[in-house]
């Protein structure tokens, strides 16, 4: 187990009055109550920065006439000029 996740959990835990052994326990109690997990598990969204980000990507795929670069030296040529 990492030891700052550890540490972090045995602080939260142990201001709710309970220690790591009993805190898994509940946690193992509830996993067997909800049949999986007791929370959603799903994966990270990009944030609005990146979604922007990956559209206008999408978009210049799309144009016939954007500029393309054969390879990241051409395109870093280009930029610093």
């Amino acid at each position: 187990m990492d030891k700052d996740v550890k540490q972090q959990s045995e602080d939260i835990f142990r201001n709710l009055g309970v220690n790591m052994t009993t805190a898994i326990n509940i946690f193992l109690r509830q996993a067997i109550q909800a049949g999986g997990f007791p929370f959603e598990i799903r994966q990270k969204s990009p944030n609005y920065q990146t979604q922007m980000a990956l559209a206008e990507a999408e978009r210049l795929l799309a144009d016939p006439d954007a500029k393309r670069y054969s390879d990241v030296e051409e395109a870093l040529k280009e930029l610093k000029s």
